[in-house]
Parts: C-alpha cells; sequence; structure tokens
C-alpha cells in the first residue's frame, strides 16, 4: 500500500483553505451582526434619551401648570375671596379660616417668644414636618402619634383600630 503524499498535500491545502473561507465568512458575518447590534442599541439608547428629555420637559410644564393654578387661584381669592361664586364658595372659606388659623397661630408665637425670652434664631430653628402633597395636615393633636404603632390609642376604644 502507498501513500499518495502529493495527493494528501493538496487535499489539505484545500481544506485549510476552505476552513479559512469558512472562518473569514464567519468572522465577516459575526463582525456584520455585531455591527447591527450596536447600531440597534445607540439607535435605542437616543430614542431612550430622547425619551427622558421629554419627561423632563413634561415635569417642567407640569411644574408651570401648578404654580400658574396657583397664581390663579391667589388671584381669585384675592379679587372675589369675600364673595366668590357658589362653585368657589367653599374652596374660598377653607382658605380664609386657614388664614385665621395662622395668624392666630403667629400671634401665640409671638406670645410664647415674649414670655419665654426667645430669640428669632431658636424660634426659627424649630423643625417642622412638610405637608403632606395634597396639602392634608396630619392631626398629631393625639399623643398616641407619638407613642408609636405598638402602643394602645390613649383616643380610642380598645376595639376601635387606630386611624
Amino acid at each position: 500500500m502507498s501513500i499518495d503524499f502529493e495527493s494528501l498535500k493538496d487535499k489539505a491545502v484545500v481544506f485549510a483553505q476552505s476552513g479559512v473561507t469558512k472562518a473569514k465568512e464567519l468572522t465577516d458575518t459575526g463582525i456584520a451582526k455585531a455591527r447591527e447590534l450596536a447600531d440597534t442599541g445607540a439607535a435605542k439608547a437616543k430614542e431612550l434619551s430622547e425619551i427622558g428629555k421629554l419627561k423632563v420637559q413634561n415635569s417642567t410644564e407640569q411644574e408651570a401648570i401648578r404654580k400658574a393654578y396657583s397664581e390663579l387661584g391667589k388671584l381669585y381669592y384675592a379679587e372675589r375671596g369675600s364673595a366668590p361664586e357658589a362653585a368657589y364658595a367653599d374652596l374660598c372659606q377653607r382658605i380664609t379660616d386657614a388664614l385665621a388659623r395662622i395668624s392666630y397661630n403667629n400671634e401665640r408665637i409671638a406670645d410664647i417668644k415674649a414670655a419665654g425670652q426667645l430669640s428669632d434664631a431658636e424660634v426659627e430653628a424649630v423643625e417642622v414636618e412638610p405637608v403632606p402633597e395634597d396639602g392634608e395636615a396630619q392631626d398629631t393633636s393625639c399623643c398616641c402619634g407619638e407613642a408609636g404603632d405598638d402602643a394602645p390609642c390613649c383616643c380610642q376604644e380598645e376595639d376601635e383600630p387606630k386611624d
């Protein structure tokens, strides 16, 4: 049995060239796919960035609307608060009542400052909890709010759930 080395060599060269060609095709395909994925990713990132910018702009516009509503309400109250149209009477009365409570509270603060000989800096240093965005301040007149959630409430019957 004789082995034809030249034939084997030619077959090996053809096989190697075929492997190189296949590898090059796979590499080119892989590079093209990577470029496609990168382009798609960049396009998505650009779209998401644009959405983010638009959401920030919307938030800015919503704040402008909120301020305009507030200014509109202040203007209406200043001009018509003493004799509002029926649809606005309740809201105007709530504002009038709140302003009266603020005035009373400020008088009490002044009295307490004078009696305790407190400085303006000491009074200004008193921290105040922010009012929730809906504008409804929580009633803290009950001592139970300070005791913690596990403590029994002294303002209600034990059988009733605490508000």
